[in-house]
């Protein structure tokens, strides 16, 4: 159905695609692989008439493909999923979904026919939102929702996921890949990017390999082996996947959270979190993990309640006062909350610690740069020149620079929400392997994550989010999925099942955890 040959495409210092060939056949899952910086995005965003290819042919049903606009991509039948979300946050789920094709009569936009038809593409994607509630006050995963809501609400040909559950729980993961399995029983061709290789292995048929903007090779799934498509993707071979610093044990409790009024669940929560531990939190979509870490760091304003930091209470206002008390925050979106797209990687990694490279009153630019390209180099961030726009690099790489930030401040305590969201297998060993290594020299880490893998390889306990109840604190002896998905489940069976019953919050009101993503 689709042929892709000798595409190339060059941005300025960078060669992102050179002489790639892939080749896509109707009603099959084709996984496109590789790390960051591969070129994945920079495909996926040709196909999709965003950007034109430099050099090489195109070809749809065997004709010359060459759209000029991701309108005549859909024309085409050809429909993207990408993994930087780009609903419009004013307009409601509905108005989203239905944006280029409103029902309408007379001029008039039918209301109550759109909502209908919206609620049905919901309940296809197991979303339990209002049609009419704004897209500004979804979380992150639920937008990611909506996104392929609209996807399936076309007859697409060719449907184009780019991480598409990058920040989904396992029920939402699983759903999704049932969608998938039944587009390719309809005959749609399917082109599916994700760094979580369980999924390539579960619903992909083949899969190509792109590494340095270079195909590596195309090869049926059934024949392949993890450890082949990661010799494949980074050209070695990777030890431990998860590298747990098991040789760590926590010390003094660094951060202790007492009895904290999170505003967007209506909830109080209580936790600590020791010197040298990582402690996770898991849950599912809207459970309030997310509203949880950011009221510890006063993103959306005070709260009452009490946080402490090596035993004394701290006031925490506002960002600035817990950046001041020892405590950062990477947040689950990058785009819209964790980076100045438009300033470089230098700006965007200086941001909190303006002090190391000041000198009464003035930036020292040449310090910033030598020491932001150290952490940059460290982080190992695919870029041109350190003072490149961070808005041009791929997703992964934007991570790495948001988490490289908060490695420069050296806080005591790091909270990461969601830190290898759309980041590949070799990077996300980088990152666990430096969460580790912070790990033993004595920070305590808060680790927020949709992937309960990744959770119980790196964790000394979890903390288990059940409708913005802490519903479990499971030790690492007791780490087990299926209890862990028990818990979680728990608020909404109305059977709590706790493993340790201080850690519980008090019950939350009727209607107040519905999860909320605030203004940037």
């Amino acid at each position: 159905m689709l042929e892709v040959r000798a595409v190339t495409k060059r941005y300025p210092g960078v060669v992102a695609l050179d002489g790639v060939d892939l080749d896509v056949r109707a009603g099959e899952v084709h996984a496109l692989i590789g790390e960051n910086g591969a070129g994945k995005s920079t495909l996926v965003r040709i196909l999709g008439g965003v950007h034109p290819p430099d050099r090489g042919t195109l070809t749809l049903d065997g004709r010359a493909y060459t759209p000029a606009s991701p309108q005549q991509a859909l024309a085409s039948g050809i429909r993207v999923v990408h993994q930087e979300l780009s609903g419009l946050p004013n307009l409601s789920v509905a108005e989203n979904l239905f944006l280029d094709r409103l029902p309408r009569r007379g001029g008039i936009v039918q209301r109550r026919e759109l909502n209908r038809s919206a609620r049905r593409l919901l309940d296809r994607v197991g979303l339990d939102v209002d049609p009419r509630t704004p897209m500004e006050r979804l979380s992150l995963a639920q937008t990611q929702l909506v996104e392929i809501a609209r996807a399936l609400s076309t007859d697409a040909r060719i449907v184009i996921f780019d991480e598409p559950t990058a920040t989904l729980t396992v029920p939402e993961k699983e759903r999704l890949l049932g969608l998938v399995r039944g587009l390719r029983e309809r005959g749609v061709a399917v082109i599916y990017i994700s760094h979580h290789l369980e999924e390539i292995f579960s619903v992909c048929d083949r899969a190509t390999v792109l590494r340095n903007g270079t195909t590596v090779g195309t090869r049926d799934v059934d024949k392949l082996t993890t450890a082949e498509v990661v010799r494949m993707m980074v050209g070695r071979d990777l030890a431990n996947h998860h590298p747990f610093p098991d040789d760590v044990i926590p010390g003094e409790v660094l951060l202790e959270v007492d009895d904290l009024h999170v505003p967007a669940l209506g909830r109080r929560v209580s936790f600590t979190v020791r010197a040298g531990e990582i402690v996770g939190m898991a849950g599912l979509v809207g459970a309030g993990r997310t509203e949880t870490v950011r009221a510890v760091f006063g993103a959306d304003g005070p709260s009452s309640g009490t946080v402490r930091m090596h035993g004394r209470p701290v006031r925490i206002r506002d960002p600035r006062d817990a950046v001041r008390a020892g405590i950062s925050l990477a947040t689950e979106d990058r785009k819209q909350q964790g980076l100045v797209l438009e300033m470089g990687c230098d700006v965007n990694v200086s941001l909190a610690t303006l002090s190391r490279v000041t000198r009464r009153g003035l930036l020292q630019r040449r310090k910033e740069r030598r020491e932001t390209t150290e952490i940059a180099n460290r982080m190992r961030v695919k870029v041109g020149a350190i003072g490149t726009a961070v808005g041009t690099l791929s997703g992964g790489n934007q991570q790495k620079v948001v988490l490289g930030r908060w490695l420069y401040r050296e806080s005591d305590v790091l909270i990461v929400d969601e830190p290898t969201r759309g980041i590949d297998i070799g990077a996300r060993h980088e990152i666990y392997g430096l969460l580790g290594a912070l790990a033993r020299q004595g920070k305590a880490i808060v680790m927020v994550s949709s992937d309960l893998s990744e959770l119980m390889g790196m964790c000394h306990r979890i903390l288990v989010f059940s409708r913005g109840r802490i519903a479990a604190n499971v030790p690492r002896t007791e780490f087990d999925q299926e209890g862990i998905l028990t818990h979680a489940y728990a608020e909404f069976l109305n059977t709590p099942q706790t493993s340790n019953p201080e850690a519980l919050a008090p019950p939350v009101p009727a209607g107040a955890h519905e999860e909320r993503r605030a203004r940037p």
